[in-house]
């Protein structure tokens, strides 16, 4: 796997599989999806290996898709669905785990980023962070996103996040059952 995107530890039965993108927001870019891909794939096999965190280094957790990436394969539809297909396997493939994957939310998570947080078994998000579907803002839809929040969060109040594209606080995420514990960020 690349060895810069995802950085891989194990302690005490404790896989910590950290974006390491993080003067970025960790987006999720081809080569973040496979990393993390791959990483998941190899915590599947390793039966010592109990619980999964999904952490990230930098400002944020993840901002979801890398835009910038995406934008230099605009006319590539071949490339885009490759990508978008890849991620769908990665947000499959974490439900799919053999053990349970918490997500350890810091900062931001936004669209395919809050999908991701989403899709993880159980979340726990620093007091300070912040979720949202904001791809109305730029003139996009981020329904695939929404899929997995809805399940989260209820029809409802996704559709608020995808129509406003506003940020919720941890605490409204919480309130809301997308995450499952909010604490200090040093916790």
């Amino acid at each position: 796997m690349p060895a810069d995107e995802v950085l891989y530890d194990v302690v005490d039965h404790v896989a910590t599989l950290t974006m390491n993108q993080g003067s970025r927001f960790n987006p999720l870019s081809a080569g973040m999806i496979l990393a993390l891909a791959e990483a998941l794939d190899t915590v599947s096999r390793d039966t010592a290996v109990r619980v999964v965190v999904l952490a990230a280094r930098g400002r944020g957790f993840c901002a979801g898709h890398d835009l910038r990436e995406m934008q230099s394969h605009a006319d590539d539809d071949a490339w885009l669905n490759t990508m978008f297909n890849a991620c769908s396997d990665l947000m499959i493939r974490i439900q799919k785990m053999p053990q349970p994957v918490v997500a350890r939310v810091h900062g931001i998570a936004t669209a395919a980023g809050c999908q991701l947080v989403a899709m993880c078994d159980l979340a726990v998000a620093a007091d300070d962070s912040r979720f949202a579907l904001p791809g109305v803002n730029i003139g996009l839809f981020c329904s695939t996103p929404a899929v997995a929040v809805a399940r989260n969060i209820g029809r409802k109040r996704a559709m608020e996040m995808l129509l406003t594209g506003e940020m919720i606080d941890a605490h409204t995420a919480l309130a809301w059952g997308l995450v499952n514990r909010v604490v200090p960020p040093d916790a």
